[in-house]
């Protein structure tokens, strides 16, 4: 009897927590579980606008005619091709940086660290309109110094508004304002390095080069495979700055998935919410499989992390 009195005085009060996970369950409910279900749901449908009334269930018609879409496939491809350009260039560009800041001779660390990270803390919205203006083909500073350097025929070109120079031009800016957060991964990684090892090697007359081939890379090996799945991750999600820069123009050679997604479903005078929902499906797969990629890599590099 004394037992089972003192199991009831030390038992966990379950109540008080579902009490306090209350709030939390139901925003996530209301605000994630239900749009991605009514979002599935709506796919299904031929629901033309958020006001329709007479919704007919057509099955998998909206996911047929989308992969029949040329716009649809073109979308895919831009964002394949932005991947392309914008990942690799992040990802080298902020791993030389981080080697250069994390030099110990390297001068003013704090503050190129923090000039570099500043960008990321600034919104999308607010570069793209600030880079509109800084690429403006007839008062742009851009085309002006390349007007001033001898670049005629540079210069009298719109970077955002010519089909073959848009999607690099948006993937640069992409680049300068996401590459803080690449760095900080990588000085982090860095310095989870021992420096009894830098030591022992330069003992042992070894150079920069050979620091960093027989030492520095192999350790970083775990830390950059997860760098790269989250900047793929990052590149993914790039609507803001491409609405805000080309609004998928010109002619569509920005037109990334989110973007597809928003015009039919928001800027279109006649609306398709159900092809749209289609595409967001889709879209929502596409980033499922890079967050289970992401999960299943960092599990591998903790691994690969611990063996070291």
């Amino acid at each position: 009897m004394k037992r089972t009195n003192t199991l009831k005085r030390h038992r966990t009060p379950y109540g008080w927590i579902y009490l306090f996970l209350a709030p939390t369950l139901i925003l996530f409910s209301m605000y994630t579980l239900y749009p991605i279900g009514a979002t599935v749901w709506y796919s299904l449908t031929n629901m033309r606008s958020f006001t329709s009334k007479n919704i007919a269930f057509v099955g998998l018609a909206n996911y047929r005619a989308l992969f029949a879409d040329n716009q649809f496939l073109n979308s895919l491809s831009v964002t394949g091709r932005f991947l392309l350009m914008a990942v690799p260039a992040r990802f080298l560009l902020s791993l030389l940086l981080a080697l250069l800041l994390n030099w110990k001779r390297c001068m003013g660390k704090t503050f190129f660290r923090t000039m570099f990270f500043l960008p990321v803390l600034t919104t999308s919205a607010i570069i793209g309109v600030v880079f509109i203006m800084i690429l403006d083909p007839t008062m742009g500073p851009v085309n002006i110094i390349l007007d001033k350097l001898g670049m005629q025929s540079l210069a009298s070109v719109s970077l955002l508004g010519n089909f073959n120079t848009a999607l690099p031009t948006t993937a640069v800016v992409w680049v300068w304002k996401w590459l803080g957060n690449s760095l900080i991964y990588w000085i982090a990684s860095l310095q989870s390095v021992p420096d009894e090892l830098y030591e022992a090697a330069r003992i042992d007359g070894a150079n920069s080069w050979q620091l960093f081939k027989s030492i520095v890379m192999p350790l970083l090996i775990p830390f950059a495979v997860i760098i790269l799945i989250l900047t793929v991750s990052d590149a993914i999600r790039v609507f803001n700055l491409m609405l805000t820069l080309t609004n998928g123009g010109p002619y569509f050679a920005t037109d990334t998935i989110e973007v597809f997604i928003y015009r039919y479903a928001f800027q279109l005078s006649k609306t398709r919410v159900a092809y749209a929902s289609a595409a967001a499906t889709v879209f929502g797969v596409i980033c499922m499989v890079v967050v289970i990629l992401q999960r299943g890599v960092t599990a591998i590099g903790r691994r690969m992390g611990g063996k070291e």
